[in-house]
């Protein structure tokens, strides 16, 4: 079977790493999203392992498509019988980009009815009652490329289950695992949050590094499918919970807000993962060690402080992290001239979405010691 992987753009090379760690080789990188293949056992360990994809979807067909007549005959065409029960309720979501099939709603419309008239050709009835276990058919149209697949989630990846109360602008678990995954975070690294807010660095980095599968204890809308075997998942349940470790982790959650705190611990606690956590004001930090990761998602004027505070808290944070020169620091912000604002440019930049608006992480390395005679 073919597999996608929706993920957010500029994440893309993160979900490939993760599934070759899976021993499953992607077939195609594309903007937002990964393409490989597999069995249900392969469904079941993505669902379980893939932190930084926002859904898994099984592709049924894809094709190219100008007209909705063309939408009606090839959706017809495909084979939806291993699939679709005649009880089957038949939930389609869609999304069209420069495409000439640009109304939504019309081709959700249309694969809806195609779909239904394929199921009753191929089970030999007249009517199909929708009255099972409920299906959610994806329809992605792009330039006029038409990929039909059925959403494996549910909820999206990034709901893990541990955050059950949030602060203003979080970041959402799949960003934070990223920002993770971008730096150059070990096991065996220190890392500071220092404006951690509900906890979504430390404790994304903290199930990294005790290797701990980020969507073990929720569940999928493609357990209830029929043609699943429910051993997959069995399987893989029992493989994450093998692999787990519970080492003790130089990992630090710092942020002025005690109900931040407070709402951390609850979330670690759920996470199954110990830190440190603790109500400190940035200006406060001082290093601890010679080398480790700040990583940070700081307020910023479109959603937190105005403008002036926002310039402020930064040139703030650049005379703080200039006391950790062997440190790596990587800060998301969606602030366009961050970088003049913060004095100084970064090694490396890469652009990405937190929750709709577009955002840069900013990255800058860690100064190497000096060799000594």
């Amino acid at each position: 079977m073919r597999f996608c992987a929706t993920t957010k753009l500029g994440l893309e090379s993160t979900v490939a790493i993760q599934l070759k760690q899976l021993g499953i080789e992607p077939v195609e990188t594309l903007d937002a999203r990964v393409l490989f293949d597999g069995d249900f056992d392969t469904m079941a360990r993505s669902l379980l392992w893939l932190r930084t994809a926002e859904r898994l979807l099984l592709v049924v067909g894809s094709f190219e498509a100008r007209s909705f007549d063309e939408l009606f005959e090839q959706t017809k065409a495909l084979d939806w019988k291993p699939f679709l029960s005649p009880k089957t309720r038949i939930h389609v979501n869609g999304k069209s980009a420069k495409s000439t099939l640009f109304s939504v709603s019309d081709c959700q419309s249309i694969v809806k009815k195609a779909i239904v008239e394929s199921l009753k050709a191929s089970y030999r009835v007249d009517t199909i009652p929708e009255t099972g276990e409920e299906v959610i058919v994806e329809v992605g149209i792009l330039k006029d490329a038409v990929t039909l697949a059925l959403d494996c989630c549910g909820a999206g990846l990034s709901r893990r289950g541990y955050r059950t109360f949030n602060v203003p602008a979080p970041l959402s678990e799949t960003l934070g695992a990223g920002m993770v995954m971008l730096s150059r975070f070990f096991p065996d690294t220190p890392l500071i949050d220092p404006m951690c807010g509900s906890g979504t660095i430390p404790i994304e980095a903290a199930m990294i590094a005790n290797n701990i599968a980020p969507s073990r204890n929720r569940l999928f809308s493609s357990e209830a499918w029929k043609f699943v075997p429910s051993a997959a998942f069995a399987r893989a349940r029992e493989e994450a919970h093998d692999a787990e470790r519970h080492d003790k982790l130089c990992i630090v959650g710092r942020d002025i807000d005690p109900h931040c705190i407070d709402l951390c611990k609850k979330h670690a606690k759920k996470a199954g993962v110990m830190l440190d956590w603790k109500v400190a004001d940035v200006r406060d930090l001082v290093p601890e060690r010679e080398r480790g990761v700040i990583l940070c998602n700081p307020p910023y004027g479109e959603r937190l402080l105005d403008e002036r505070e926002v310039k402020r808290l930064y040139r703030q944070m650049r005379g703080v992290f200039d006391r950790f020169p062997g440190w790596e620091k990587s800060i998301i912000t969606a602030m366009r001239d961050f970088e003049t604002v913060y004095g100084k440019k970064a090694d490396k930049r890469r652009k990405l979405s937190n929750g709709g608006m577009t955002c840069t992480v900013y990255r800058y390395f860690a100064e190497r010691p000096q060799k000594r005679d």
